[in-house]
């Protein structure tokens, strides 16, 4: 495919994205709809549709619209190139520039890539840094492993990667953390990825879990496991009687496939309550995933003020719920991939006033300026 034609094809695919189509299914469906683009070409179309999305209102403004060709156009206008150089309505290139595709400086909301509401609550969030991570989220996250100490070392493990033409460095924010940077698209058919040696885990997610107070014995219980990245990443700290468990237990199907490859145990359980007391309980809760929007760029668009008041309404009753899962003595660690006050900082202040006998003993927010995701990590204890 030309430049041109790939330009025309993610106008086709963002399309009927922006009327709510799902991100992946859409792409998924071009691809096979269209056989004769290859793997460079979909991979290609893929990052100008992410791109897109992540951009969504800063490329609507200088595209002159809020479709796919809007949006493309303004992707270009955003790299100083002409867009009629490739707009040519010649072959398979979008059809030519008319007046109708004019654009025009963004508003500050804008150019941030936020909806309006958004703008203070970064702003409140994260004081000075709000512009700049805001910034980070609109453009492509790093890809991260995550070495499994229990069975190699992180110089092992980039040795294993190179075998497959895959380069990754360390990475300072966890010391299991390791950033790719090349061969990306042969991780999962590597032998270091299918031998249990790495996993695919941002690097902030991975210093979450290597702040957790895990000591060899402790019984954990991980309760909103989801697919389990923070499960196995504990399993590779310490060895520990672990237990996952999710509200909605389908999301942990690929659990005990995932923990064999690791060479570790997991219990999955849809009653945690019946094995409690717990020495640590991890809630990495459901949350408006604002650190993580370079990844799913969608989740950003389609968070309201009331989808947001309800997750901080399910955040506390999840908080409130698993305090009595704790022992004696032990440790309620609370987690998010967010930015925002509501649901990190003022969620644990909130709990601690309605919650006698806690303490906080540590909290932090990482953002995307630190080369991660943004995640909050809040860790107290029965006094």
């Amino acid at each position: 495919m030309t430049p041109a034609a790939r330009l025309a094809a993610a106008i086709t695919v963002l399309d009927p994205i922006l009327s709510g189509a799902p991100v992946e299914q859409t792409l998924t469906n071009w691809g096979r709809a269209n056989r004769y683009a290859g793997s460079g070409d979909r991979a290609a179309v893929r990052d100008l549709v992410y791109d897109a999305l992540r951009c969504r209102r800063s490329f609507a403004a200088l595209g002159g619209a809020e479709t796919g060709r809007g949006l493309i156009l303004g992707g270009l206008r955003a790299q100083g190139l002409d867009p009629a150089t490739l707009f040519t309505g010649e072959g398979h290139a979008p059809p030519r520039l008319t007046d109708a595709d004019t654009g025009r400086p963004p508003t500050e909301a804008e150019a941030a890539d936020l909806p309006d509401w958004l703008l203070p609550l970064f702003a409140k969030a994260l004081g000075d840094d709000a512009p700049a991570v805001a910034q980070a989220l609109r453009h492509r996250a790093p890809v991260f492993l995550r070495a499994n100490l229990a069975r190699t070392t992180c110089q092992a493990a980039i040795a294993a990667l190179a075998q497959d033409q895959i380069t990754a460095v360390p990475h300072p924010l966890a010391r299991t953390a390791l950033e790719v940077t090349g061969g990306q698209r042969r991780i999962q058919t590597s032998q270091a990825y299918q031998t249990g040696l790495v996993e695919l885990q941002d690097a902030a997610s991975q210093a979450v879990v290597q702040m957790l107070p895990l000591r060899d014995g402790q019984k954990v219980l991980d309760y909103c496991a989801g697919g389990g990245g923070k499960t196995l990443a504990m399993a590779g700290l310490a060895k520990l009687n672990l237990y996952a468990h999710d509200a909605a237990f389908r999301r942990m199907k690929d659990v005990p496939d995932r923990a064999r490859r690791a060479g570790v145990k997991v219990t999955l359980t849809d009653t945690p309550q019946a094995h409690a007391p717990y020495d640590l309980v991890l809630a990495d809760v459901p949350c408006s995933g604002s650190g993580s929007w370079r990844r799913d760029p969608q989740g950003k668009w389609a968070l309201t003020p009331e989808t947001l008041a309800a997750l901080v309404q399910t955040q506390a009753q999840i908080l409130d719920g698993i305090a009595g899962l704790v022992g004696p003595g032990g440790s309620l660690a609370y987690a998010t991939c967010s930015v925002l006050r509501d649901e990190n900082f003022a969620q644990i202040d909130q709990f601690l006033q309605r919650s006698p006998g806690w303490k906080l003993l540590e909290q932090r927010q990482f953002t995307p300026l630190e080369g991660g995701d943004g995640f909050f990590i809040a860790h107290l204890t029965r006094y």
